[in-house]
């Protein structure tokens, strides 16, 4: 799949990379091209750089890695979004690492209420960078779990497919106004890591346990 991968921060440099190392064409889009060119030449035949206009016309799937902060004004200088889906894998972070939108709506939400032409999926915010360079997201009944909504049917087949191809686990949240509870858990993650000390090497996993092994859950 053709991806923009607008930004070239931690998730941008390390989501793109194993984007691109599992089959998928990906455009990083930076404010200065020149900087980042050489690294993004290190990531394989499937990468390319441009502006974050020129990624944003080359995907058909869009990844805002970019502060939360600065997404409207990133998504403006992408251009037109018209039928565009992107993936909104911020964390509305305050300076203290609490939640700064949430409990009613959502920075995806927000997003979508500013970009109406596009497709606003909220995901790949629950996982850390250092799971993407490392390639280790689990395997066998241990992978991790990528929590994902949307309103669209067909976008949602897209982020799922693209969550596969990692070797995640996709999990269909619902709707977009999930993602006041997909941040939430972000935000949680980041104070485990940072705030508790239990660092970068923790995920999420969903574990659906036979109804037979949980009491009162069995047939009758």
């Amino acid at each position: 799949m053709k991806i923009g991968m607008i930004g070239t921060g931690r998730i941008g440099f390390s989501l793109g990379p194993l984007l691109v190392k599992n089959g998928h064409e990906v455009k990083f889009g930076s404010r200065n091209p020149e900087l980042v060119r050489a690294s993004v030449a290190k990531f394989g035949t499937g990468a390319s750089i441009g502006t974050v206009r020129e990624a944003a016309q080359f995907g058909d799937v869009l990844f805002t890695a970019v502060p939360w902060h600065a997404v409207p004004e990133t998504l403006k200088d992408a251009g037109p979004l018209k039928g565009k889906v992107v993936i909104d894998c911020t964390n509305p972070l305050t300076s203290d690492m609490g939640l700064a939108v949430g409990c009613t709506t959502s920075a995806a939400e927000e997003t979508a209420k500013l970009f109406p032409e596009a497709i606003v999926v909220k995901g790949f915010n629950t996982i850390f960078a250092a799971h993407y360079l490392s390639g280790n997201l689990g395997s066998g009944e241990q992978r991790l779990n990528m929590f994902f909504c949307c309103d669209d049917v067909a976008a949602k087949k897209k982020v799922g497919g693209i969550i596969e191809s990692l070797g995640l686990i996709p999990v269909d949240a619902g709707p977009l106004s999930a993602a006041r509870y997909i941040e939430p858990l972000g935000v949680f993650m980041v104070r485990l890591a940072f705030v508790q000390g239990m660092g970068v090497q923790i995920g999420w996993k969903l574990v659906n346990y036979p109804s037979s092994a949980v009491p009162g859950t069995g047939a009758k």
